[in-house]
Parts: structure tokens; C-alpha cells; sequence
């Protein structure tokens, strides 16, 4: 059964299946092609009549992650032009109302898509939240930095869906004052940046940031993969020769030069960078209540699949320590934990505090009520809350344990398009615990533990147990200090 709902630009027609409605592909800005290509996004052209929203809309241009990880993440790939484009689920009926989670996809800043049937937001809209899905521009197309384009592309993309969402989303149900964004990994590095962004000041009112920390660089940092790009091309530097390349060449060099990289082991890739427009390089704090944390094993995503946690020897940790100037007594610490260990445990341990854990619990602390400017505070004037969760579950599926990315079919409530990394056996308990804490928060404001203060408390999501534990492993965190 079909049902209609209206924007600012048109009507769209949605379809009803039991007691939700979904709307798909609609688009929140121009095709970024031809005079708009390597621009910030551009106002959609209205639209008369009725127009189909019954399909997943274009994807940003992409090469699918490499193997294995394609197997795990399996990614979807639409062809078309109207890739800035987002999705709504929302309860077919409503009266009063309802708060409204945007999700914001993960993937590098340079994969992902807001299609993929992992991030399906029915059991959202059946729990009373309108879920909001986006697709925004990736890799060079969306964050590579050029003289003649604006810079963070990608970041703009997403402040306008957000932009559309307070403008629109009162025709779907959702409330335009009760707005929650979301993200995993880059979406949620996304986010951080979101959330200290002037342009995005107001448009939402809580966050989600799941295992993705804070993270910026500066523009010539940011420029070094446009570069590289360039010289495989032969062309200069500039989003003027860029939009003159065939697109799939593009892509192939992209590829070529990112590809193999993560965010764990580092290599060439594309961030958010610092530009005193978008992203300012003194932000204020943030003033919306926060719910973050990441898994107890991220690092397995990548050093599991690939054999790099059976690669890695004692010669190439040493070396690794180096590298990253990580001092011996940190070492020794986690040595110290987990005395049967192999090397490539070890160095994936440390990688999962140094890049994610460590910054998120300092995020945690900078927001303590004790420590935080007196203008931290929520639109009613209540002291901004943060709330920290860390996700245990071991997931059997080639011994990734609970490793980046598995939480998310238990937040989703979607197990089923879940199951390349968590198996066909995942706890539902689990899920219903965990999809219960993101509709609590998004709702009121609480999840349903106690707010961060300097006792640290985390919620650990685990199976057969879920519990609230103070300052897990904070001898190793403190180490890094």
C-alpha cells in the first residue's frame, strides 16, 4: 500500500508494509555532477506531482572494499547521479510528535552507503523514532582538499540532510526540535565534528558516536592523498583537472593509493580538515547530551581476516612501537595483561586504546560537570549529560571476536543482515538490550545507566550479561597520559 507525504519540494509517495512507512531516495540536494561537481551542495530543484520514493536512491561514486572485508561488509552499489539522497521509516500513523534519529554511515569516508540492508530502520520506527538515513559524497569527490573547492565536501553533504530533516521531517511524524544524530567509525568521526561546526549549530540535539572518535587534520595534511592522486594521473592538483578525469579512472586511482589502508594500521586516506568555516580550529564545547563508547576488540576487524594478528612477530611490534612512539612501559603494561598473548594481539590492543578508546574516554572527562564552561548546557539549560558504553560480545564468525563494526545489528535490532560478522546464532536479548538504550537516549535523553562523572562508569553490552562497570581497564588507559 502506498502513502504520500510532503516536502518543501513535493510530494513523495512512500510504501506501507504493516504499521510503517518507508520513504526512500529522496533527495536532500542536487546531483553533485556537472556545474555542481567538487561545490557544497546545492538546493534540489522542486519537483510537481507525486514522485516515487519506493527504491533505494543512487550511492556516492565507490570501489567496494577490499577482500576479505568485502565478504564481511558487503556493500551496495546504485548507478545514477541523485546520490545526495536520504531515507525515512516512521510509524504509518502518528499523533503525537516523534523524536528522530539520522544516521550517518561509516565506511572511511571513502565506502558506505545508507542502502545497505544492515542499517534497515524499521525496528526504530516501530519503537516510536522516525530513523533517517543518509547518503553523502566520499573519498576525493566529497573530502579531498583542492585550492579552487570548498573543503569537507562530504561534512557539508551531511549538514545539509540535517538542514532538510528540520525544514521536512514534520510531514513524516518526526519532531524538528527532537533531533539525534548518529554514526558508526567514519560517521561518527563525522559527527564529532558536527557537533563543535557552527553551520551545524542547532540542527540536532543529541549524539551517538560509535567507535569513532574526534579527529581533524590540517589542510596540508589532508591535501597529501589529492596529491598523490595527482601525480598517478599526471595532472595538477586542482578540482578543475580532477572533474576532467573519466570518473572510473578516478576511482581506480583512488583505489590503488587507499585501498589497503585502515584505521589501524594507518596508510593514505581522506579526514575532515580544519578550515575555520565548517570545522573551526578553536571549537566550543559541545551542548547536546552525548552517548559514546566502541567494542572491546575493534582492532579484529582488520587484523583477524587479513592474518596480520599471526603475522605480526615481536621484530614488527618493536618496529611498530617506533613508529608510533608508543613508550616501552606502555608495552610492557599490556605485555604485562596478557602474558599469552601473540605480538599481533598485543599491538592490536594498544592500536584499539590509542586510536579509539583513550580519545573517547578523554572526550568522556573534557565534559565532566567540574571541568566544563558554564555554557556546555542543553537548549533547556541542563547540563549536557555523556553517557560511555563498550560492546563485549565475541562474535564466533572467523574468530573476530568483538571486533569494529558488530554492534551495529544489535543497535539496528536487524541480526538478520548482521549475520556476515555476527554469525546466524547472535543473542536477540542482546539486541533487545542494546536497540532499547538507543530509543531511550534518542527519546529522553537517557539510556538508562548512570552519566559519566569521575567514577567512570561504562555500560558493557554483553551476553548472557549486561552491566554497568566502573573505570574498566583505566590503569592502561592512564598509561597513555
Amino acid at each position: 500500500m502506498d502513502i504520500i507525504a510532503a516536502t518543501r519540494h513535493g510530494k513523495v509517495r512512500g510504501r506501507v508494509d504493516g504499521s510503517i512507512a518507508s520513504y526512500l531516495g529522496i533527495p536532500y540536494a542536487a546531483a553533485p555532477f556537472g556545474v555542481h561537481r567538487f561545490r557544497a551542495p546545492a538546493p534540489v530543484e522542486p519537483w510537481e506531482g507525486i514522485r516515487d520514493a519506493l527504491e533505494f536512491g543512487p550511492t556516492a561514486p565507490q570501489r567496494p572494499y577490499r577482500p576479505p572485508l568485502d565478504r564481511l561488509i558487503p556493500d551496495v552499489d546504485i548507478p545514477g547521479e541523485e546520490c545526495l539522497n536520504l531515507n525515512v521509516w516512521a510509524p504509518r500513523t502518528v499523533g503525537e510528535p516523534l523524536p528522530v534519529l539520522v544516521w550517518i554511515h561509516g565506511g572511511s569516508l571513502r565506502n558506505g552507503s545508507a542502502a545497505m540492508p544492515l542499517y534497515d530502520g524499521r525496528a526504530f520506527a516501530r519503537d516510536g523514532v522516525v530513523l533517517v538515513s543518509i547518503n553523502y559524497r566520499l573519498g576525493v569527490e566529497g573530502f579531498g582538499v583542492f585550492p579552487d573547492a570548498p573543503d569537507n565536501r562530504g561534512l557539508l553533504d551531511q549538514i545539509a540532510a540535517l538542514t532538510w530533516v528540520r525544514d521536512n521531517i514534520a510531514g513524516f511524524g518526526g519532531d524538528p526540535g527532537r533531533v539525534t544524530v548518529c554514526g558508526e567509525s567514519a560517521g561518527a568521526i563525522s559527527i564529532a565534528a558536527l557537533l563543535t561546526s557552527p553551520r551545524a549549530a542547532g540542527l540536532f540535539h543529541r549524539a551517538i558516536l560509535q567507535s569513532g572518535p574526534p579527529h581533524t587534520v590540517t589542510r596540508d595534511k589532508g591535501a597529501r592523498t589529492v596529491r598523490a592522486m595527482a601525480k598517478a594521473l599526471r595532472v595538477p592538483a586542482t578540482a578543475e583537472e580532477f572533474a576532467g578525469v573519466d570518473r572510473q579512472r578516478l576511482l581506480d586511482v583512488q583505489d590503488e593509493l587507499v585501498g589497503r589502508a585502515d584505521p589501524v594500521s594507518g596508510g593514505p586516506g581522506f579526514h575532515i580538515v580544519v578550515d575555520d568555516d565548517v570545522v573551526p580550529a578553536d571549537p566550543p564545547p559541545p551542548s547536546v547530551d552525548l552517548l559514546l563508547g566502541c567494542n572491546r576488540e575493534e582492532y579484529r576487524l582488520w587484523f583477524v581476516p587479513s592474518g596480520a594478528v599471526e603475522r605480526v612477530s615481536r621484530l614488527t611490534l618493536r618496529l611498530a612501537l617506533l613508529k608510533f612512539r608508543i613508550p616501552g612501559r606502555v608495552a610492557r603494561l599490556y605485555r604485562a595483561g596478557r602474558p599469552d598473548a601473540r605480538p599481533g594481539v598485543i599491538l592490536g590492543e594498544m592500536a584499539t586504546d590509542l586510536l579509539l578508546r583513550g580519545p573517547l574516554n578523554r572526550l568522556a572527562d573534557s565534559r565532566l560537570t567540574d571541568s566544563r564552561p558554564s555554557d556546555s548546557r542543553t537548549a533547556d539549560s541542563r547540563p549536557a549529560r555523556t553517557f560511555f558504553y563498550e560492546f563485549a560480545w565475541r562474535s564466533p564468525v572467523l574468530e573476530l571476536g568483538a571486533c569494529h563494526a558488530l554492534e551495529i545489528g544489535f543497535v539496528f535490532d536487524n541480526l538478520r543482515h548482521g549475520e556476515a560478522l555476527s554469525g546466524p546464532d547472535a543473542p536477540q536479548p542482546l539486541a533487545d538490550v542494546m536497540h532499547r538504550a538507543w530509543v531511550d537516549f534518542t527519546t529522553s535523553g537517557d539510556p538508562g545507566w548512570t552519566a559519566w562523572d569521575t567514577r567512570r562508569p561504562v555500560r558493557v553490552f554483553d551476553h548472557p550479561g549486561t552491566s554497568t562497570v566502573l573505570a574498566p581497564r583505566q590503569e592502561e588507559l592512564r598509561a597513555w597520559l
